[in-house]
This record gives structure tokens, C-alpha cells and sequence, in this order.
């Protein structure tokens, strides 16, 4: 079992802004149904690029729900700039915390709002930089590189538990090892 903090806990139990917002103006998909967790998150952003309101709907474990609904309230009243600086570790301490297992959760936040902000802006996100690693969660190796830098990853499970890449189908389990090993390499 996870050991979960109150926050997680009361964010988990009692969720805040849950559903489709009617009226949003951007949107921002993460995730794959197909593979295990997914979030959707919408925001309404006024003329100043102010969120004046947010929502989300996940397909998840305790963690994606509580970090969901964590971000929604974080990012209430904040400007885009504001929310484009907002990391999937400011989400987890605002919950006290995040097992290490479920670090991905946050990550996929971040990613949706990412996503949404672009959405409002017009912006158009073709392709991230890097090669494609994992299909299921779209994690390339530039974000595996960055993550394991970051944050000191050093196995392949602490890589699935950050970025959930190689948490679906585990075909790119093979690759994201290979990237591990350059970057212990380059030291």
C-alpha cells in the first residue's frame, strides 16, 4: 500500500473541480487510456490570459486524481506566464508529497497544462524534441535524459515511476535502459 498524505488523501476522497467546464477555452489532453492513466484539463482564461477557472476529468490511480485536482487549485487566479512556470514537483509538494512510484501522476499534469496553455495560445505542439521512447505515454529520451539528471533516477523503475515510460506495453523497457546507461556514461 502507498503511503499517502492527508493532502493526497483529502484530494483523493473530496476532489476538487471535477468534470467538463462549460465555457473553457482550452483544453489539454496527457496520457493514454489505453495504457493505464489519462487526463484531460480544462481551463477558462480571461482576455488578460488570466485563469479564471479550471476543471479536469482522469482515468487514474489516487495520485493522478489528487494531483489533478491539487493543479486546479494551484493555477486558480494565476496568469498563463504564471502557470507555465507551475513543475510536476510544485504539485506534489502542495500535496505533502508523492510516493516515488507515483511521481507520474504530477508529471501528467504538468503535461496537460503544458498542452492547454498552448491550446489558448494557438500554438500548435507538433512533436516534442528527441526521439519517441515509449508510445504508450509519448516520453521521449530528451525528457528521460532531463528527468534522470534532475532528479538522480538511476534503474529503469525509477524512470517509470517518474515518467511512467515503460509503464504500458514495457516494449521500450530495453531502450529507456539504453538511455540510462549513456547518460551514467557521460557522468
Amino acid at each position: 500500500m502507498w503511503d499517502y498524505t492527508d493532502q493526497v488523501k483529502d484530494h483523493f476522497l473530496k476532489p476538487r473541480n471535477v468534470g467538463e467546464l462549460k465555457g473553457a477555452n482550452a483544453i489539454g489532453e496527457t496520457g493514454s487510456l489505453n495504457c493505464g492513466d489519462a487526463l484531460r484539463l480544462y481551463l477558462k482564461v480571461n482576455k488578460n490570459e488570466r485563469i479564471m477557472d479550471a476543471s479536469f476529468m482522469t482515468f487514474g490511480c489516487a495520485s493522478a486524481v489528487a494531483s489533478s485536482s491539487a493543479l486546479t487549485e494551484i493555477i486558480k487566479g494565476m496568469t498563463l506566464d504564471e502557470a507555465a512556470k507551475i513543475t510536476n514537483d510544485d504539485i506534489s509538494d502542495y500535496l505533502g508529497g508523492l510516493p516515488k512510484e507515483k511521481m507520474h501522476c504530477s508529471v501528467m499534469g504538468q503535461s496537460a497544462l503544458k498542452k492547454a496553455i498552448a491550446n489558448f495560445r494557438g500554438v500548435q505542439i507538433l512533436s516534442k524534441p528527441g526521439q519517441i521512447v515509449c508510445e504508450c505515454f509519448d516520453v521521449t529520451d530528451l525528457e528521460i535524459i532531463d528527468a534522470v539528471k534532475a532528479n538522480g533516477l538511476e534503474t529503469t523503475e525509477d524512470v517509470t515511476n517518474y515518467l511512467k515510460a515503460g509503464g504500458g506495453c514495457g516494449q521500450c523497457l530495453d531502450r529507456i535502459e539504453e538511455v540510462l546507461e549513456s547518460v551514467k556514461a557521460k557522468g
